[in-house]
């Protein structure tokens, strides 16, 4: 009780000191409290309106504006396989290495095919020679009277020339087939690219057809950017692109290409029995399909070297 009363004591002092307090300073210190007041409202009101732009812009750029992290670099490969079976004799590149178009590649061994191209000369001289002489004959009968030469000899004799110059055109073609495939046994690369996952060695035995060599097309790379249905209206052809890969800080310029005309539709897939497999879904749940965007790369910056199958973020800039 004696510390209420104590308590009680010092508040009633307190208030008579307010009391004694001249009024000049008691109106100097309201406006202070007052100001005390408002600057917390003032900056909380500040916050508020910085806040709902700034939201506003962000829920734009990252649910609104055409991007997506979903991309890949895409380049053309072009699978090498020889014309002609034969022993690999010459591999003058190595893995990952950069060629220029018409560099040599590889080299299969020759000789047979040369051997070829020897014998297909000389049937091509015995015919050519063969039809000459046919024709010469042929001509020598024409020129005689029936009753030198009946008319069933005269045309038997154009035949045989005909013939003659047929074997000769027949000989000429399979020269020309093994000069070619005496050519295909070097093989030259057809484009800039790099040599890419190399297995073949030096003496192994290349089949026709078998891919021994693959090119990483060094002049047609491009970005796919997956992006999702609900944005492409906002992504025209020849819009400017970012592309950022995942590996590398710098930007990569570039502008939208095409966009893809179909994708795959699952339920259009056939059963054994030639009927629609369609899968049941909820509807309640719609996931937003993702079409592939082509972007054709106007620029790349030093030092960013672009493979095929890197991933990217890319970024559509939409002209109003």
């Amino acid at each position: 009780m004696a510390d209420i009363r104590h308590g009680s004591g010092h508040a009633a002092q307190e208030e008579a000191e307010e009391d004694d307090i001249p009024d000049h300073l008691a109106s100097n210190r309201a406006p202070t409290k007052t100001r005390s007041r408002i600057v917390p409202v003032l900056i909380t009101l500040a916050t508020v309106a910085l806040a709902v732009p700034l939201g506003w812009a962000m829920w734009n750029a990252y649910m609104a504006a055409p991007w997506t992290r979903d991309g890949t670099v895409r380049a053309y490969v072009i699978k090498m396989a020889p014309e002609v079976a034969g022993r690999i004799v010459e591999l003058p590149v190595a893995d990952n290495q950069l060629v220029h178009k018409g560099d040599l590649l590889m080299v299969i061994d020759p000789t047979d095919y040369a051997i070829a191209v020897d014998q297909a000369e000389a049937a091509a001289t015995q015919a050519q020679a063969n039809a000459d002489n046919a024709a010469r004959e042929a001509r020598r009968r024409a020129q005689l009277t029936n009753v030198e030469a009946s008319e069933e000899e005269k045309q038997t004799y154009a035949s045989n020339a005909l013939a003659a110059a047929a074997a000769h055109q027949l000989a000429g073609a399979n020269l020309a087939h093994a000069r070619v495939n005496l050519q295909r046994t070097s093989i030259r690369s057809p484009v800039n690219g790099y040599v890419t996952n190399l297995l073949a060695q030096l003496g192994d035995y290349a089949n026709v057809g078998q891919i021994k060599i693959s090119l990483v097309d060094a002049d047609s790379f491009w970005v796919d950017g997956y992006f999702e249905e609900t944005n492409l209206g906002s992504i025209q052809e020849h819009d400017d692109a970012n592309v950022k890969l995942m590996g590398y800080s710098q930007v990569i310029h570039g502008h939208v290409d095409s966009v893809a005309r179909g994708i795959n539709v699952a339920n259009a897939q056939p059963d054994p029995a030639g009927l629609a497999s369609v899968n049941p879904i909820f509807t309640w749940v719609r996931l937003a399909q993702r079409i592939p965007v082509r972007i054709h790369i106007d620029h790349v910056p030093d030092g960013v070297r672009l493979i095929q199958g890197m991933t990217a973020t890319v970024e559509v800039h939409h002209h109003d």
